[in-house]
């Protein structure tokens, strides 16, 4: 009987979940098992691993050959490494308590590497925040200058007109007013 350790499906369409389970070779991919070891879901960030460590390592040990996608999953978890460990230990090559010291120091910088992975990820993620805010500071700053300088150009232009036609200006207030009433009365009857 060759036994695999190997992923089940399940979950909903496109939001699929794994079961991490020891079967027959010949057995469906989502068929019959022997034994359920753990599960695995690949749509969190990180992916979150569930695992019986001791029974994957006791199903390593008799014969159960990992697939693919599963090796990787247990090499991840650290279960291929006690098995190698174990393996050492089995043969006379260290003692126990080496495999275990060895072990728990992997698993400890292990921990540390996916904390440093974490806080690296929020720093950087909060870098690309701050620089593009910086950017957009320049370009609204960048704007804002365009705009004044297009303000000042067109400034004296406009100054410089009154500036000429303040002696005809006297007169032009109570021909303004004339027309203002004239141009007021058409629209009321519009309106009506």
């Amino acid at each position: 009987m060759a036994v695999k350790i190997r992923l089940a499906r399940r979950g909903r369409k496109k939001m699929a979940m794994y079961d991490i389970v020891i079967a027959e070779s010949t057995s469906p991919r989502d068929g019959r098992f022997i034994e359920k070891i753990g599960s695995y879901n690949p749509n969190t960030d990180p992916s979150t691993v569930v695992l019986k460590s001791e029974r994957a390592v006791y199903w390593l040990m008799v014969g159960a050959q990992p697939t693919d996608t599963a090796r990787s999953v247990l090499s991840h978890e650290g279960i291929m490494y006690r098995k190698h460990l174990q393996v050492g230990v089995n043969k006379g090559a260290i003692s126990q308590e080496q495999a275990d010291e060895k072990y728990t120091a992997w698993k400890s910088e292990k921990e540390n590497r996916k904390a440093g992975a974490a806080d690296t990820k929020s720093q950087t993620k909060e870098q690309d925040r701050a620089a593009r805010l910086d950017a957009e500071k320049k370009v609204n700053e960048a704007r804002a200058e365009a705009i004044a300088k297009k303000n000042k150009v067109e400034e004296p232009v406009v100054e410089a007109a009154p500036e000429v036609e303040e002696a005809p200006a006297a007169d032009a207030p109570a021909a303004e007013a004339a027309p203002a009433t004239e141009a007021a009365a058409p629209d009321a009857p519009a309106a009506e």
